[in-house]
């Protein structure tokens, strides 16, 4: 059926947002649902009750939390489409509402096909009678043109031309938006049964995908994307209800890691976004998308495990080699916050989601038990250098990723400083191996690291300065720990490495240096500048264990670069860390500099 312009204009395009009300409060339903089943029912259960009956419960509450959670995922969207919709229509009607009263001012006559009659008008040049009226089209210019030189045109033809085409342009362009929104509308559709498969989530990326491409100009480009974290802030507080809800339901992605959001919006967006990602790589094969797919399932298992602190998905993403910010504890609502930045070989999967997390939920612990207020972060908002096939060579080893990394970090840091509810949070910023590099870079940037007051160094090869005090919190604000056997804390300095380098492999661990000699003891110069553990750095070095040898019987290891943050093999270390993170630094057990 081909559209009129009368159809155009006599479109009630409150009746699709009407539906798309509907559609919403079906959604926040089901959201209500979700978070009920998540918040009360399996909290509940796993508190109270054991045995298989309990655990057959928990699985179907699961299940039902899932499905419902596809329920609001669908239903967001729908609603997002038809307001989408009305307000690409309402623009149409709006462009022919306005070429009809200007017709009507002008006395032209519109008729049902979209030709506009003019009446006589000007006079010849000849006779000076009236020139003759005439009809203009959208597909014709008549009466623009004179027979000779010696006949003016008459002046109505241009405007009735004018017309013809602006009524033609909004009626075309209201049938392209019709058309390419009932193709949108039909995708968006369920199958059948009651358990919400991997196949339905990879359908659903695909829909979330085609809504947000229909809905840009509705409500993506709204999104304050090179705005600072306060502006987000404020852009945030001021938009409606049913705004959030739609931002939440379609850009899940954009709001999830949008610096300057609460935590709790943070995290509603990106348990959404996660199942989105799952669902998009669940229908590829290659190498990466499996990877990561391993690493995005295991944070969702822990997700739905419901730890203590819970769990707070600050960030999630497939770009570059991965990305993932994950907290224990509200960072908004804790006064002591520590944000812990892994290092080299650090990539989203399977590893990162079981070992790098549990060391910012081993710190959570750990500093609760001196301070109840306080939430640990694992950020991995970079890409950091990756050892190729398993082979390490100093030479990944560059400052660039830790310089875009730093910047990326201290955006994130803002952040936390703007959507905290203390008026003075404690928060510390923690680097591990390469990690310390991208805290120090961060360090370097205007200002500094926002909000930081202290800063501890694991594992460290450097960390870009020579000196505590230049990373911009006070010498006595910078801790650092390193395990004497620990071979990443002695790499050799660049010219030493150029000129000796022999090559060491530990082959099968998660980070392999082909590192050259150690570098002399009598020697502080590390790859990145001074040893932050040597006395001419200026640091404050707490205790930690001597970790395994690098070479025993038991063949090679890097086991010492490792333990920091883990309170059973490495207690001291774990605890000075926490007692840190808690604003109680005052009682670590110091350790003489190199």
């Amino acid at each position: 059926m081909t559209l009129t312009w009368t159809q155009l204009r006599d479109l009630k395009c409150g009746e699709l947002e009407g539906a798309a009300d509907g559609w919403g409060r079906a959604s926040n339903r089901a959201d209500a649902g979700r978070d009920r089943i998540e918040t009360q029912m399996l909290n509940g259960l796993r508190s109270t009750q054991h045995g298989e009956a309990a655990s057959a419960a928990v699985g179907r509450l699961r299940q039902l939390s899932s499905n419902l959670q596809y329920v609001y995922t669908e239903c967001g969207l729908l609603r997002t489409t038809l307001n989408s919709m009305a307000h690409e229509l309402r623009t149409q009607q709006r462009a022919l509402r306005d070429a009809l009263d200007d017709a009507e001012s002008l006395k032209l006559t519109v008729h049902v096909d979209g030709s506009v009659t003019y009446p006589a008008a000007g006079e010849a040049l000849i006779d000076g009678r009236p020139l003759p009226g005439g009809t203009a089209s959208a597909d014709a210019a008549p009466g623009l043109l004179s027979p000779s030189g010696l006949v003016a045109p008459n002046p109505n033809a241009a405007k009735a031309q004018d017309i013809a085409d602006r009524v033609a342009k909004a009626v075309r362009t209201a049938a392209e938006i019709d058309w390419r929104y009932a193709r949108i509308l039909r995708r968006l559709k369920a199958e059948e049964g009651l358990k919400v498969s991997d196949a339905a989530w990879t359908d659903a990326a695909g829909d979330a995908a085609a809504v947000r491409g229909a809905a840009r100009g509705y409500l993506k480009d709204g999104i304050p994307l090179d705005a600072s974290p306060a502006e987000r802030k404020a852009w945030w507080a001021a938009l409606t209800d049913e705004q959030r809800e739609e931002y939440l339901a379609v850009y899940p992605d954009q709001i999830g890691n949008l610096d300057g959001i609460p935590a709790l919006v943070r995290d509603a967006a990106n348990r959404d976004n996660l199942q989105l990602l799952m669902g998009k790589l669940e229908g590829r094969d290659d190498a990466k998308s499996e990877t990561q797919l391993a690493g995005l399932r295991e944070i969702d298992r822990q997700l739905r495990e419901g730890r203590q602190p819970p769990m707070f998905l600050l960030g999630i993403g497939d770009e570059g080699n991965g990305r993932a910010i994950v907290s224990f504890g509200n960072p908004d609502a804790s006064r002591n916050v520590s944000a812990y930045v892994p290092g080299l070989n650090t990539s989203l999967d399977e590893e990162f989601a079981k070992g790098d997390l549990k060391r910012a939920w081993d710190t959570a612990k750990g500093a609760a038990k001196y301070d109840h207020s306080s939430a640990a972060i694992v950020w991995l908002g970079y890409d950091a250098p990756q050892t190729p096939d398993g082979l390490a060579s100093l030479s990944v080893m560059g400052d660039e990723r830790a310089e875009e990394g730093g910047k990326a970090f201290n955006g994130f840091m803002s952040g936390l400083v703007e959507t905290n509810e203390s008026r003075d949070p404690h928060l510390t910023a923690i680097g591990h191996s390469y990690g310390s590099r991208t805290v120090g870079a961060a360090t370097q940037r205007d200002g500094g690291i926002p909000g930081v007051d202290d800063i501890i160094l694991v594992g460290s090869p450097g960390v870009g300065v020579d000196r505590a005090e230049d990373l911009g919190v006070g010498k006595e604000h910078v801790f650092v720990g390193a395990a004497e056997n620990d071979v990443v804390t002695k790499l050799p300095s660049k010219q030493q490495s150029a000129v000796g380098a022999a090559g060491l492999i530990v082959g099968g661990s998660r980070i392999a240096y082909a590192a050259g000699d150690i570098a002399d003891q009598g020697d502080d110069d590390l790859w990145f500048g001074k040893d932050p553990a040597s006395r001419a750095f200026g640091a404050r070095r707490f205790h930690v264990s001597d970790g395994p040898p690098l070479i025993s019987v038991d063949g090679a290891s890097l086991g010492a670069h490792s333990r920091y943050f883990d309170p059973k093999r490495d207690a001291v270390s774990a605890d000075s860390i926490a007692l840190i993170t808690a604003g109680r630094s005052d009682e670590i057990k110091m350790e003489e500099p190199r």
